[in-house]
């Protein structure tokens, strides 16, 4: 048996942040950070809050791959003042760390008794999809831990395009190319179905349509809307996929070591992840491959046979990054070359045992993982037995 989870409920569009004025509460945790406040857009919550009367309170202090130690901080102030409603704006870091606050405090002091509070995740940029997953990626030292349950869905999704106008063009491309790496894996997952797949391919037709257009005029809203819509339906691709591929394992196990940002690390590596699984330079007759060169087809590429299909795609993809500016190749965001050699090792281990993996279509193993990384450190894809 399979099933599809719906939830949350999503609110969606300009003005969707109004939803807010409809919502029961008596104390409000807005978990956020501090940019958020600098640029007014948690003032933006916190007045509609206070017309009603409600109170509330702001932490402040998450920050981007947020910790052991940051959970910690948010369980001491959530439970020194329990609130019925939890708001978390921001990126996907702050939405994982009150994914996690929330999680690990129920776990922690059962003895408490107290509900769980509602949960409204308002996502500041269009990228990770948390707001409809129930994922949170937390790090512990150098590594990236997944956790996974179905209580860290959140109740309500707000998708206002206004809170993302302002997203910076590289944070746009990183982030938009992360919700091309959650429709593609999500796509080619072990538990894929019809319902994630529909998802799935709505999403590549979306991010190849609007993404260039945010990157080059961020006040689009149009454009921002669309991408916006297709981070969440990208989410709620792999949330129902159980997890993703390697590409996540190996931009993991690549942010965790050099803080490569999560997004950029997935456009480096997706790619090479994808004529993997496709076994393109083998038979290329993966049942990985077919569904690529659908995706191909469905925008308008190339794609007669699975290997032009799956050339049509990796083409599409590094034009792409190259129409926003982005690296092609690890070499080319700082990362030292005698570092990277030296923790290779130490990241493929990561990699292997990242909760992603299992899902991936095609098993792989240190030697396969370790060609993979060389092969994004220079940008060239080449063969990888």
């Amino acid at each position: 048996m399979s099933e599809f989870l719906l939830k949350p409920r999503i609110c969606f569009g300009q003005d969707a942040l109004s939803v807010l004025d409809e919502l029961t509460a008596c104390h409000v945790l807005l978990v956020t950070d501090q940019a958020m406040v600098k640029f007014g857009l948690a003032e933006r919550v916190t007045q509609r809050l206070c017309a009603r009367g409600i109170d509330w309170q702001v932490w402040d202090d998450v920050v981007a791959d947020p910790d052991i130690a940051t959970v910690v901080r948010g369980m001491k102030l959530m439970d020194s003042c329990y609130p019925d409603l939890v708001i978390a704006l921001g990126g996907g870091s702050v939405i994982d760390a009150a994914k996690a606050v929330i999680f690990a405090l129920a776990q922690t002091r059962p003895e408490a008794g107290r509900e769980r509070p509602c949960f409204v995740a308002i996502p500041t940029t269009s990228g990770t999809g948390s707001e409809v997953t129930s994922f949170s990626v937390v790090k512990a030292h150098a590594e990236k831990l997944v956790l996974v349950d179905s209580s860290l869905l959140p109740d309500i999704a707000i998708l206002d395009p206004s809170l993302v106008a302002s997203v910076p063009p590289a944070i746009t491309a990183d982030t938009g190319m992360d919700v091309l790496c959650h429709a593609l894996e999500a796509y080619v997952s072990l538990a894929a179905s019809d319902f994630s797949d529909a998802l799935a391919e709505k999403v590549v037709q979306q991010v190849f349509s609007y993404l260039p257009g945010c990157w080059r005029n961020g006040q689009d809203l149009q454009a921002r809307e669309k991408m916006h819509n297709a981070s969440c339906m990208a989410g709620m691709a792999f949330t129902n996929a159980s997890l993703l591929g390697i590409t996540h394992s190996l931009a993991h196990a690549l942010g965790g070591v050099f803080r490569v940002p999560h997004g950029r690390a997935n456009a480096l590596l997706m790619a090479h992840v994808v004529a993997w699984n496709a076994d393109y330079h083998g038979q290329c007759d993966t049942l990985a491959a077919r569904k690529y060169a659908r995706l191909a087809h469905l925008l308008d590429l190339p794609a007669s046979t699975p290997r032009e299909g799956v050339t049509s795609l990796l083409v599409a993809i590094q034009t792409l990054k190259d129409e926003m500016n982005m690296p092609r190749g690890i070499n080319d965001t700082g990362v030292n070359a005698a570092d990277f050699d030296q923790r290779l090792a130490e990241m493929v281990a990561q990699a292997l045992r990242d909760s992603c993996t299992p899902t991936n279509p095609r098993e792989p193993d240190a030697r396969a993982l370790t060609e993979l990384y060389r092969q994004a450190w220079s940008g060239n894809i080449a063969q990888c037995h």
